[in-house]
């Protein structure tokens, strides 16, 4: 049984997280919240102990660390975006492996700082790469690696929109500083996944910028994808509405549609069950969908 802690337990992602702990057979020691209000603690580490305050959680995180009994093996991080980076550090600081959300961190120059904590440590960053567990991505990839013809690219479609209320641009997620804006927060896993594809990125043209939504193309190896994004209700097509859905989400490769709307409830136990085996997603493996986002950034 391995020991965790969690950052950002009050977050919308921190229960697959929690679930996953469960489900692999370890514990939650302790957890991080400025928000107090998480009793969906109670459904899976009643006993974890709870921190508001980083300085107090890092300093719970020491005294285990010294004290050898139920030291952290890892630190689970779920905390808003801008965070990611000094929490893998704290992580790191405190002898434990880090499993981070994406994005990793917001911008490509901050891995390599990272990297170096890595060598000085020893431990090891993970981030959450979960599509690339998806069924039905894992077929597409067969079947781009299977394409036999030199030079063959393929044309795709990318189109994702999650309705979001007016408190997404009063929350941190509004914030191109803390989230990255919308291509960052609600995209960078498409473009990871995209590229795990397709191979390397070769540019991105910016057509739509727009705080709710951005859109344009994004030149891979083997691919030319026209993609959209967006957390505006007003974008949702005929079909979601008619069905009363707020959230649609379409790849299409040369024309057929790809077919992922299922298989996701799992995917996080999954990503956890790889990383414990020592299979797991690192620095490098973030580094193209990072470059990605930062550039559409620069580029808005």
């Amino acid at each position: 049984m391995n020991n965790f802690a969690l950052i950002g337990a009050a977050g919308y992602i921190a229960p697959r997280h929690m679930r996953a702990i469960k489900e692999t057979g370890n514990e939650l020691v302790c957890a991080l919240d400025p928000y107090d209000g998480i009793g969906i603690m109670d459904s899976y580490f009643p006993e974890a102990d709870f921190f508001t305050e980083p300085e107090r959680f890092d300093r719970h995180l020491d005294k285990l660390r010294r004290q050898g009994k139920r030291k952290i093996d890892y630190v689970s991080i779920c905390s808003p975006n801008y965070l990611h980076d000094a929490h893998i550090r704290m992580a790191l600081r405190n002898d434990a492996d880090a499993i981070c959300e994406k994005p990793l961190v917001l911008n490509p120059w901050n891995l390599d700082a990272l990297q170096e904590i890595e060598h000085e440590t020893g431990k090891k960053i993970h981030t959450i790469l979960q599509l690339r567990l998806h069924p039905a991505i894992l077929q597409l990839r067969e079947k781009v690696l299977q394409e036999k013809r030199a030079g063959k690219v393929f044309d795709v479609d990318l189109t994702y929109i999650t309705s979001r209320g007016k408190w997404y641009f009063i929350s941190w997620k509004g914030n191109v500083q803390k989230s990255g804006g919308v291509a960052t927060n609600i995209g960078v896993h498409f473009f990871d996944m995209l590229g795990w594809i397709f191979g390397d990125f070769k540019g991105v043209e910016l057509q739509t910028s727009r705080p709710e939504k951005m859109g344009g193309k994004l030149f891979l190896e083997r691919a030319n994808v026209n993609w959209f994004l967006s957390v505006d209700e007003a974008d949702l097509p005929d079909e979601a509405l008619t069905g009363g859905k707020r959230t649609f989400r379409k790849i299409s490769i040369e024309g057929t549609d790809l077919e992922f709307s299922e298989g996701f409830t799992d995917l996080h136990t999954r990503s956890y069950e790889q990383i414990l085996a020592g299979n797991s997603y690192g620095i490098e493996d973030a580094r193209k969908s990072i470059e990605i986002v930062s550039q559409i950034r620069r580029m808005a």
